[in-house]
């Protein structure tokens, strides 16, 4: 593994965009929850520590991988849950949290294949959001959990720089 012995989440929070005002939505599927949720936390805790408002991260919750695309979607539609009812701010970005891992069956790649063909496809829509996709797509449970917040570092917070820059380029463009 290229990663081995190696934490890829660090992040030098002076030279990211200023995050003070954005609004982030966080789509987590609930399959493989102990990943996901620690995915989830490292995710809000990048976010936080860059500066977004608690208030400005929307959360919606997904049976599986597979149902990230609707919820992404619905989050792109709607500006999940309500647009901000001060400023009218529609979302800046949206992450896409989930987990696949390898079993017995070409499952894995069929769902592997549609998330990551519906993310992209989110991503060329006219609503100008950009959907950030955090799906691990491990061979192993441990690969997983040394990559939500293991020894890896913590994928979701990555996301989140994520989402800060390319919600920065949203809003200049």
């Amino acid at each position: 593994m290229a990663t081995q012995g190696k934490d890829l989440s660090h992040y030098d929070k002076n030279n990211l965009p200023d995050a003070a005002a954005m609004r982030i939505g966080i789509v987590v599927s609930e399959w493989n929850d102990d990943i996901t949720e620690n995915l989830y936390k490292g995710a809000v805790e990048a976010l936080m520590d860059c500066g977004v408002d608690q208030f400005n991260i929307h959360r919606m919750n997904v049976p599986g991988s597979f149902e990230l695309i609707y919820g992404c979607k619905t989050m792109q539609h709607r500006s999940y849950p309500v647009v901000n009812r001060r400023t009218k701010k529609p979302l800046d970005a949206i992450i896409a949290i989930g987990n696949v891992i390898r079993g017995e069956t070409a499952h894995f790649d069929f769902v592997c294949q549609g998330v990551t063909q519906g993310i992209k496809d989110l991503n060329l829509n006219k609503t100008r959001i950009p959907v950030i996709f955090c799906v691990l797509t491990d061979d192993t449970h441990a690969q997983s959990a040394a990559r939500s917040g293991g020894q890896h570092g913590n994928k979701g917070s990555e996301a989140a720089i994520a989402a800060i820059k390319m919600a920065a380029i949203k809003n200049d463009h």
